[in-house]
C-alpha cells in the first residue's frame, strides 16, 4: 500500500452505538490509509463513551446539528484530499475504499464516486453474498420534474456487473468526494439539516462542471435511516417535512421555469399521498418552509447561473 493513498473517512453519528462497532470494524483491509473522524451529533446512548474507550478520533457536539453540518465540520478537520462520507449504519466489503480511490484518481474531472450500495437486512455478520442482495442504490438519477431517486433501489442485481460509468450524482450514505466540493462549493447546504443535501450538492457540482461515476466493484452495505429511526419519536413525520422542504428548495435552485406546471402537478399529488398516509401536516409544513426561503433560493439560483451552467444538471432530467 502506497503511503500517499490516504482517504479521510468522515462518519456523522447520532445515537448509533449499536451500529458503530461493525461500521468501524469494516474499515480494515481497505487498501488505503484511513484518516478517520466520527462526528457525534449529541448522542445520548453512550456513543461518545464508546468512542473514547476505543480511542476513535471524534468530535462530540452538544446537540444534533444535522447530517449536512456534521459532514462539513468533519471535512474541515481532516487533511486528506479525498473524503469518504459514510453513514454509521453501513458496512464496507474489503477493498472498497481502494477501488473508489482508483476510479477517482483515474479521471480528474470526477467530483466523486459511489460504490454499489446494497440493502443490509438482519444480522450484518450473517449477510448474504453481495450478488444475492437487493440494491439500495446504483447512483442517483433525476426525474423529469427534478426529483431524485436512487437507481434500481429494491431491485435484484443483474447477473453481470456493469463497469465504472457516469451517473448524475452520488448517494450521501456512502460516497468518496474530492476536497474541492467542500472548499469550492461549501460542501452540503447546512440549512437542509438532513435529506436531499446530497442531491443538492450533486446539482451544484454539475452546474460548476464536475461529473460523478458509479463503481460497482466497490461494495457497501446499508441499513437505511437506522439512526434516524432511533433518534426521533416520529421519524416518518420528520422525514416527510424535511424531504418536502429540501426537495422544493433544490428544484428552485436549478429547474427551468417551463417545468413549473409539471412540478406543481407533482406537488399536488404529493400532498394527496401525504393526506392518505396521515402526514399531510408535516409535508405541508415542509413546503411552506421552502417558500419562506424563496428570496435566498432565488439569489442562489442567480449566483449558480452566473458562475456555471444549469444546463449541465438539467441534461440529466429523466435520463
Amino acid at each position: 500500500m502506497e503511503a500517499s493513498r490516504t482517504v479521510a473517512v468522515v462518519i456523522p453519528s447520532w445515537n448509533s452505538l449499536g451500529l458503530l462497532p461493525r461500521c468501524l470494524g469494516s474499515l480494515a483491509d481497505q487498501g488505503v490509509e484511513a484518516e478517520l473522524l466520527v462526528v457525534d451529533n449529541g448522542s445520548s446512548d453512550g456513543s461518545v463513551g464508546y468512542l473514547e474507550r476505543e480511542g476513535v478520533p471524534h468530535v462530540s457536539l452538544p446537540e444534533n446539528v444535522g447530517f449536512a453540518p456534521a459532514v462539513n465540520l468533519g471535512a474541515g478537520r481532516v487533511a486528506a484530499d479525498t473524503v469518504l462520507v459514510l453513514n454509521a449504519d453501513t458496512v464496507l466489503e474489503p477493498g472498497c475504499i481502494g477501488l473508489l480511490l482508483d476510479a477517482l484518481e483515474a479521471d480528474p474531472a470526477l467530483a466523486g464516486v459511489q460504490p454499489r450500495i446494497l440493502q443490509l437486512e438482519g444480522d450484518a455478520d450473517a449477510r448474504p453474498s453481495p450478488a444475492a442482495a437487493r440494491l439500495y442504490s446504483a447512483g442517483q438519477a433525476l426525474t423529469p420534474d427534478g426529483r431524485a431517486v436512487e437507481q434500481r433501489a429494491g431491485e435484484a442485481q443483474p447477473p453481470d456487473l456493469p463497469g465504472v460509468h457516469e451517473i448524475f450524482g452520488v448517494c450521501g450514505a456512502a460516497c468518496l468526494l474530492r476536497r474541492g466540493l467542500f472548499t469550492e462549493l461549501g460542501g452540503y447546504d447546512e440549512s437542509y439539516f438532513a435529506f436531499y443535501e446530497d442531491v443538492d450538492l450533486n446539482v451544484r457540482a454539475r452546474i460548476a462542471g464536475w461529473r460523478f461515476a458509479y463503481v460497482p466493484e466497490a461494495v457497501v452495505w446499508h441499513v437505511g435511516n437506522a439512526s434516524w429511526t432511533a433518534g426521533f419519536a416520529k421519524p416518518s413525520t420528520e422525514n416527510a417535512r424535511l424531504v418536502a422542504r429540501n426537495r422544493l428548495a433544490t428544484q428552485v435552485k436549478f429547474m427551468p421555469l417551463a417545468a413549473a406546471p409539471r412540478i406543481a402537478a407533482v406537488e399536488v399529488g404529493a400532498l394527496a399521498r401525504a393526506a392518505s398516509q396521515r402526514r399531510l401536516r408535516a409535508t405541508l409544513a415542509g413546503k411552506l418552509a421552502a417558500l419562506r426561503w424563496l428570496p435566498r433560493l432565488l439569489r442562489e439560483r442567480r449566483r449558480l447561473r452566473r458562475e456555471g451552467d444549469p444546463a449541465r444538471a438539467r441534461r440529466w432530467l429523466g435520463a
